[in-house]
């Protein structure tokens, strides 16, 4: 264990709570004892406090890195053109992967053959989704302090933007103020990588508890949704964007993946795209070679509006329910699905679950049945698990293409070894 890595020990974690969950499922029976002091209890305490750990850091993490990267691209025509390209970058993967979804959906037909009446136990009680109008108004803050308080991530997002940009324009004045932001970054992702000290025992403790709880039966009624799914989002991460980051930026796909590990292994386990944003930062500047002011504005602006994974889940579902219900689609009806997931994604907050409450939105605008997400909100966990993985490495890949574009990175760090790294974050 002492020479084991970081990636390592959380992978094993991972393993060892898959494990323990499956006996705790099938061999200690249900009672006080597992449900609420082992499962509600220990497991609860451990896994959400370490989530909980990495998102108390989120929101000043999120501010202080898009305030010092606008400031740090200085130009303020170079931090529009990078900022025209993420959104870019993130609105035609996005509109790419709900297309996939809706294809390999068509494909296996998930609802077809299957009978969910058993496992429909209670309606889902999802809150409506705003219109569009409304999110675009959301996104300026009329107490910017508030929108601090509250987390609301498309708020802080613009009022950093607009301050990193004012701080750019006013130089040398604003000096003071930029060195001020420059230490809390540091500060916040020194205190990430300490808190990711204890990632193995929170991995341990939240798939243990997913296990669990699920168990492997209520998986079988819905295999066909969950293959689909995972087959959409395979062809997502390994060939969307590995095409892209072969043609685009040139580099190579093996060693993204052997690089963006550890970044994986968080996400995965923590099934949250905000509390993989500081060690994917981490990672972009010290194993892809990106510079820090590029990664400290993409990788933040990423897990707010960039939710590939989140896109493909709903375009299945939607198919998925539309076949359980036995309601065609249409042509109109497709597309319509692709432009509401594709805007539905801006906004969502990345952390576990959310998609579930954006499906609400897409099904209401083709005419399905919101109930229909009571069919899948027992497996939902590892798929958001899945997804968000897909959604972390979409950033990941943007960024690094947005990079070499702009000569704002370093091949040689890219393709170095990179096992030095592993040591130190032990």
């Amino acid at each position: 264990m002492k020479k084991m890595g970081l990636t390592g020990k959380i992978f094993l974690g991972l393993i060892l709570g898959a494990i323990f969950g499956i006996v705790l499922h099938y061999f200690v029976p249900a009672g006080n004892f597992r449900d609420n002091v082992i499962i509600g209890g220990v497991l609860r305490l451990f896994g959400r406090g370490f989530v909980q750990s990495i998102q108390m850091l989120v929101v000043p993490l999120v501010f202080a890195s898009l305030v010092g990267g606008a400031a740090a691209i200085g130009d303020v025509k170079k931090l529009g053109r990078i900022g025209i390209k993420t959104v870019g970058f993130y609105m035609v993967t996005t509109a790419l992967a709900i297309t996939v979804a809706l294809l390999i959906g068509e494909l296996i037909n998930p609802g077809y053959g299957l009978d969910l009446s058993q496992i429909v136990t209670s309606e889902p009680t999802i809150g409506e989704k705003s219109n569009l109008v409304d999110v675009l108004l959301g996104i300026i803050p009329t107490n910017p302090v508030n929108g601090l308080a509250s987390g609301n991530m498309l708020q802080i997002i613009f009022f950093a933007i607009l301050t990193g940009i004012t701080v750019a324009v006013l130089g040398e004045k604003a000096k003071a103020f930029s060195d001020f932001i420059n230490a809390l970054n540091e500060i916040m992702m020194k205190m990430t990588m300490i808190i990711m000290l204890f990632a193995p025992i929170g991995v341990f403790c939240l798939i243990a508890s997913t296990f669990a709880t699920t168990g492997w039966d209520a998986f079988v009624p819905l295999l066909k949704y969950m293959v689909a799914v995972i087959l959409a989002l395979f062809i997502q991460a390994s060939g969307t964007y590995m095409a892209m980051l072969s043609i685009f930026a040139k580099l190579n796909p093996i060693r993204f993946f052997k690089n963006f590990a550890p970044v994986m292994n968080l996400a995965f386990s923590t099934a949250s795209s905000n509390a993989s944003i500081p060690l994917n930062i981490e990672t972009m500047e010290k194993r892809m070679g990106v510079s820090k002011s590029v990664a400290s504005f993409t990788i933040p602006l990423g897990a707010t509006i960039n939710m590939d994974g989140t896109a493909i889940m709903q375009g299945v579902a939607v198919v998925f329910v539309s076949q359980v219900y036995g309601i065609e689609l249409t042509l109109a009806s497709f597309l319509t699905i692709i432009l509401t997931a594709t805007l539905a994604s801006i906004g969502t907050a990345g952390v576990p679950g959310v998609g579930l409450v954006t499906l609400s939105m897409v099904l209401t605008s083709v005419g399905l049945p919101v109930e229909g997400i009571a069919l899948i909100m027992g497996i939902d966990r590892l798929l958001d698990m899945t997804r968000t993985v897909v959604n972390i490495t979409g950033d990941a890949v943007c960024t690094l293409i947005i990079a070499k574009k702009e000569n704002e990175f370093d091949q040689e760090i890219f393709y170095n070894d990179n096992s030095e790294l592993e040591e130190a974050a032990m």
